[in-house]
């Protein structure tokens, strides 16, 4: 991003603030690359990283259980930094520290862990998963290395047979050292020639103390004094051939160490390459991570870029990171606000009382979106933004007494530099737009300052306590007002963030608060002009008005829902009794089977034993099977022309009228008659044509709607949709039907229907477990059967739609 203004909007205190996430050098060093990018796809691809590791750690927080492709949250901690190490291993011949070689070896352990881990949840979370392929595989690597190098930094002896025959050698050599020094010392314990009876080591070789005045007595060679030069420390003429061996089996280790060292390094520099790459996606995951531990502390999401052709700046319980963060210290919440710019309005002037949180609101809006482009998680609720080219900034008081430059000639400085670099793709935040000058030339000079970013198509954000700048974003398209609220009780801000009316800067009500003497907050009220007054009084009535349409808002949403909740009640009394009384029939229909089977088995064995003739058995059948007939048809009640007649006579249908239909669970509204039994309802925003057997009852009027305020309206939407309940694929291959039937039940649902026929047929059964296998998955099938006989029995499926 060109110009980011990040020094005004806080962004290294913000980068501070991640840096609290972040434990080892390698993730730091990403930490300190972070700015605000410019390509659009590469801060999209790391937020949608970004948004695996989050899913990643809440995953990993909850319980689950122990198998492969769990979730389990490793720690970055404690990694070391192996940029002087790779750094060395690029010079050919050049061998690595023990050290240097046990940190490698412990990084690409840890690495190959998280390497396994992450891989074996890549189908779930294919982003981290392809970030772990990118790494090395070292486990043969460490292998050959395990054991080579000791905690302690040192190179073990098994490191190789040289190495461990020549410290055993050393070893021994030591002993017989040990053996000549201490018979030395026996032989002259009682002669005055020691200091002290002990064996000490003095450049490297065993030595003696002996008494400065008695060095006339031994054979040897000095290899140093005591401070005081009372001691000589002396090595003995028959242990020094000793000692010489002792310096040349050194000597002889120390090459094996470094030809060691060396052999270890070569093969380390054969996986340099991917060593390099390794460490490089260690820093990149738990830079990754981090972000993923800060959106999960700090409830942020990850925001979207809005497309090119529709541009919008939308924020929804946005607050500042660095502010939460200090207000969580004091266990204190911070307030969030909610705005929503758009290619339409593209201009935000916001206005309200000093301390109000102005400035706050208007560096919280430039900060997040310096961090929606830096590809980190936003502090909102939701977020979605332009993809910007920069962020321009004025906020404060830049004078400078080295430049000879007022506040005010500091303000307009910044401001010209702001309209010479702004353009259609900018985000423009203005603090006290024309201040510290004149209010009339200020405000004049606000408004064409203002007017300018507008035509030039800017998304724009502006905070002023000028009355002709709050009189212009009342005015002039594409330009909203805001205000911060303020409590006329407490005389104190509240710090809500209201769209659509200027708020009063309340300036004497805010040094009222703050002690300023009454007499001469009075004396202030006289002085003021009655256009100021007046315009303090239009505000306030303005907000008054605001409030009141809030409330009646409130007020009809709650009835809205009263209104829907007693509609699902009595849908599902109606259910509930529906389905009783199907029970009900059920029972009596399955008596009056068994009955059936029972006296047809009595009848077969009668006509069995009295050899009755075929003919006179068949009429015993029928008459039978039409007793059955009568009986179940009791059951069920009237027959259908008896019931569509019965239904004609009991409901007065006309135009108008609210009605309740099968199938279908909203009510709807008869539009017109169509003939003696066709009628067009409306339910919602669907109309259909019906026939009147569908209607179940007649509702009663709705009451009278709440009047809307005097200059609001309501228009409801135009689009339409025809409905119908049943769809034939008989013939249709089966994917094609699928598709039909998918198609088919969207609509009902746009329709607000409850059950619908699909007819497939019986043929060899493919359409039948094809449409099975879809309303198996469906997201709006409750349950689905097959139909009963009356309805095509197996050649059909019935659909029930959830609500």
């Amino acid at each position: 991003m060109k110009n980011t203004s990040a020094t005004l909007l806080e962004f290294d205190a913000l980068r501070a603030l991640l840096g609290r996430y972040v434990a080892s050098p390698l993730g730091r060093a990403e930490l300190e690359k972070l700015q605000p990018g410019d390509d659009q796809a590469a801060v999209e691809n790391e937020l949608a990283e970004t948004a695996e590791a989050i899913a990643y750690l809440e995953a990993a927080s909850k319980p689950q259980a122990a198998v492969r492709g769990a979730a389990v949250r490793f720690r970055f901690d404690g990694l070391p930094d192996p940029g002087e190490s790779v750094r060395k291993l690029r010079i050919e011949g050049a061998a690595l520290e023990a050290k240097e070689i046990l940190e490698l070896c412990e990084l690409l352990d840890r690495a190959s862990d998280i390497r396994a881990i992450l891989l074996a949840v890549a189908p779930r979370f294919p982003k981290l998963g392809a970030r772990a392929a990118a790494m090395g595989e070292f486990r043969s690597l460490l292998k050959d290395l395990a054991g080579k190098i000791l905690p302690d930094g040192t190179v073990a002896d098994h490191a190789s047979p040289e190495l461990a025959r020549l410290r055993r050698d050393i070893e021994r050599q030591k002993r017989l050292i040990q053996e000549s020094l201490e018979r030395f010392l026996r032989a002259h314990h009682e002669d005055g020639l020691l200091r002290e009876e002990l064996v000490t080591i003095r450049n490297d070789r065993f030595v003696v103390p002996v008494v400065a005045g008695q060095k006339w007595r031994v054979e040897g060679v000095v290899h140093g004094a005591s401070g005081t030069g009372h001691t000589l420390f002396i090595e003995p003429l028959e242990t020094i051939e000793l000692n010489n061996d002792l310096v040349r089996l050194v000597e002889e280790e120390a090459r094996e160490v470094h030809r060691i060292l060396l052999d270890l390094s070569d093969r380390l520099r054969a996986y340099l390459e991917s060593i390099a790459r390794t460490a490089k996606m260690l820093g990149e995951l738990e830079w990754l991570f981090a972000k993923a531990s800060f959106a999960r502390e700090f409830d942020a999401v990850i925001p979207r870029f809005s497309p090119a052709g529709q541009r919008r700046l939308h924020l929804r319980e946005a607050r500042h990171p660095l502010l939460e963060d200090l207000l969580r210290k004091q266990r204190r919440h911070a307030v969030p606000f909610s705005l929503d710019l758009d290619a339409v309005h593209r201009v935000l002037l916001i206005s309200g009382p000093n301390s109000g949180g102005k400035t706050v609101t208007l560096k919280t809006v430039g900060l997040l979106a310096l961090m929606a482009h830096a590809a980190l998680p936003v502090t909102c609720a939701e977020a979605e933004l332009p993809f910007f080219d920069q962020v321009l900034a004025d906020f404060g008081d830049a004078q400078s007494i080295q430049e000879s430059l007022s506040t005010f000639s500091a303000h307009i400085c910044r401001v010209r530099s702001i309209l010479e670099e702004a353009s259609a793709d900018s985000l423009v935040v203005l603090d006290e737009l024309g201040r510290a000058t004149d209010p009339d030339e200020g405000g004049a000079l606000g408004v064409a300052i203002l007017d300018h970013l507008r035509q030039c198509g800017a998304f724009t954000l502006a905070s002023t306590h000028l009355a002709a700048l709050k009189v212009y974003g009342a005015t002039t398209a594409g330009v909203l007002n805001a205000s911060l609220g303020f409590d006329e009780a407490t005389l104190a801000p509240t710090f809500l963030l209201r769209v659509g009316a200027p708020g009063k800067s309340a300036g004497l009500d805010v040094a009222a608060r703050l002690g300023l003497p009454a007499s001469l907050l009075e004396r202030a009220r006289a002085a003021l002009g009655a256009r100021e007054q007046d315009l303090a009084r239009f505000i306030h009535q303005l907000h008054e008005r605001l409030d009141e349409l809030q409330r009646l808002q409130e007020s009809l949403r709650v009835e809205s829902e009263r209104l829907a909740a007693r509609e699902r009640a009595l849908a599902a009394e109606w259910e509930r009794r529906s389905r009783a009384r199907l029970r009900e029939i059920e029972q009596r229909v399955e008596e009056a089977l068994n009955r059936f089977q029972h006296h047809a088995e009595q009848a077969l064995e009668e006509m069995r034993r009295a050899g009755t003739p075929e003919k006179k058995a068949r009429q015993r059948a029928a008459r039978l099977q039409r007793e059955l007939r009568e009986e179940i048809q009791a059951v069920l009640g009237a027959g259908p022309e008896h019931a569509s007649q019965h239904r004609r006579e009991s409901l007065e249908i006309r135009e108008g009228v609210r009605v309740r239909l099968k199938d279908v669970r909203e009510p709807a509204r008869v539009r017109r008659l169509m003939g003696e039994d066709k009628l067009e309802v409306e339910a919602g925003l669907v109309r259909m044509q019906v026939s009147r057997e569908d209607v179940l009852e007649v509702l009663p009027p709705e009451a009278t709607p709440r009047r809307l305020p005097p200059g609001v309206s309501f228009e409801a939407p135009t689009k339409r949709a025809e409905a119908v309940r049943e769809i034939n694929v008989i013939g249709q291959r089966a994917e094609d039907a699928v598709q039909a039937v998918d198609k088919f039940l969207d609509s009902a649902v746009l329709a607000s229907l409850g059950r619908v026929r699909i007819v497939h047929g019986h043929g060899m059964g493919v359409l039948r477990r094809a449409i099975a296998e879809l309303l198996a998955q469906h997201q709006h099938v409750e349950r689905f059967y097959p139909a009963p006989p009356q309805e095509g029995g197996s050649g059909a499926t019935i659909v029930e739609l959830k609500e």
